[in-house]
């Protein structure tokens, strides 16, 4: 009787899926301490807050992408979401199209086409995140028209998340808005044009995800934990930090109204997976 030895590779590597759990939470972990920083600190301080997150959470975007769906998505991700963020940011720069008219700080530093590098990192910390609930929020939905539910759900998030984040870098002067107004009721810095160009932009980038994950993704191999709670605390604990340290009642509020729908929707699934 031959002896047959089974490789290393035929078993499971228990390491290397709690390598692929817990590096992505660290990274949320310390993002969420990083954000919490934010509303307590000021000056020079608080812009190396700024960058720290954002550094942060795209780094977490990447990882989470590589080390769940695969090494492929991980970089298409990243490949994605930087050259969309420079190309609308650029045109919106040069032309108006699709946000308004709007100027950028010095304080943000080195540029691309106009663009501070800090902002295509800020696109990329959201970006995978929307996909990634978009993708939960649609599963309930028919097969024919789970992309459409998922793209749909994406670009919302996306353009929410920004209806809390923008008030609060035009407070920090990072940019400036030439006609802030009309805006949401309670947001007199920023325009409804930028809301708009937000929806135009996530249903863009949305679909090119959504293709992206399609054509390259593996199965999950790992939760989603991370990117969920970093979009949970950005959103609902940046609403807090508005309502409580920064003095930003409006997309406090705004923030809150917005969060309801997928609240909802999550526990409506909850419930209905609960009485499997």
């Amino acid at each position: 009787m031959d002896l047959v030895i089974p490789s290393v590779a035929a078993f499971p590597l228990p390491g290397a899926q709690r390598v692929r759990q817990i590096v992505p939470l660290v990274l949320a972990v310390a993002l969420v301490g990083t954000a919490i920083a934010y509303p307590l600190s000021d000056g020079d301080t608080r812009d190396a807050v700024s960058w720290a997150i954002v550094l942060l959470g795209g780094v977490l975007s990447v990882v989470h992408a590589s080390l769940s769906r695969g090494l492929r998505t991980g970089l298409g991700v990243l490949a994605l979401v930087l050259a969309a963020s420079i190309g609308f940011e650029s045109l919106g720069l040069a032309t108006g199209f699709p946000y308004g008219t709007w100027t950028y700080s010095s304080v943000l530093g080195p540029t691309l086409l106009g663009v501070p590098f800090l902002v295509p990192l800020a696109w990329l910390m959201m970006a995978w995140p929307s996909w990634v609930l978009a993708d939960r929020l649609a599963r309930p939905v028919r097969p024919a028209r789970r992309r459409l539910a998922r793209v749909a759900w994406g670009a919302g998030i996306f353009a929410a998340w920004d209806v809390v984040l923008d008030p609060q870098m035009v407070q920090a002067g990072y940019w400036t808005w030439a006609h802030p107004s009309p805006g949401l009721p309670g947001i007199d810095t920023v325009p409804l044009t930028n809301l708009a160009g937000w929806v135009f932009a996530g249903l863009v980038l949305m679909t090119l995800l959504d293709l992206l994950v399609t054509r390259t993704a593996d199965a999950p191999r790992t939760g989603d934990a991370a990117p969920l709670l970093v979009l949970g605390w950005m959103t609902l604990g940046g609403a807090l930090a508005h309502a409580g340290w920064l003095d930003l009642p409006g997309s406090a509020f705004w923030g809150v109204v917005l969060a309801v729908p997928v609240l909802v929707t999550l526990a409506v699934q909850h419930r209905r997976t609960a009485r499997r």
